[in-house]
């Protein structure tokens, strides 16, 4: 079986946020360094449509998060997590907040977005230009670069496909060059 189908018998082809059964898609829940039933979801055009693009959230669309985040399903619990985090300021969505339990695992991944953070709090990546990065993004880097414990040289044009950004430090992302997986500095890689 393929993943919508996989999804689609997980969630009795229902989106696993709102209960709707029309126009479901498979959404990857970022960031994620593998692909598959446990880093997806089946949700709704409109669902997806208000996650990826927040100016767009409608609150009383995600009232359905009531039911749908207490799934067993690591990436529902995710997902909800971090809509529940974006529309605290409502009133409503904090009391399920205080309520809603994520293991560890769970809960960091949640918070690799930084849904939920003001905006003058978040860490923002940029690359050799200025342009700000995000998770999955791809990159090419700028210069040769050599990678700390080992003898691989990063070629200057290698393109680094759906990074990860470092919540903590600004100037830190992490790829794969090849099979290797480095850590690179956002001064010597363009965003694609």
């Amino acid at each position: 079986m393929g993943l919508l189908e996989d999804l689609q018998a997980r969630s009795g082809a229902t989106c696993e946020l709102c209960a709707a059964t029309d126009n479901l898609k498979v959404h990857e829940v970022p960031p994620t360094s593998v692909t598959g039933v446990d880093s997806s979801i089946l949700a709704c055009e409109t669902c997806i449509g208000q996650i990826d693009n927040p100016d767009t959230t409608d609150a009383n669309h995600w009232r359905c998060l009531n039911d749908s985040m207490w799934s067993e399903h690591r990436a529902v619990q995710a997902v909800a997590w971090r809509m529940l985090s974006r529309l605290k300021s409502e009133g409503w969505p904090q009391d399920l907040l205080d309520m809603l339990y994520l293991d560890d695992d769970t809960l960091k991944w949640a918070q690799e977005t930084g849904e939920g953070i003001d905006e003058s709090e978040k860490i923002i990546h940029r690359d050799v230009n200025g342009v700000i990065l995000e998770n999955g993004d791809s990159v090419v880097l700028v210069k040769d670069l050599k990678v700390k414990g080992s003898s691989l040289v990063a070629k200057q044009g290698t393109a680094v496909r759906r990074i990860s950004l470092d919540r903590e430090n600004a100037e830190f992302i992490e790829g794969k060059v090849g099979p290797t997986q480095v850590v690179l500095i956002t001064k010597y890689v363009k965003k694609l």
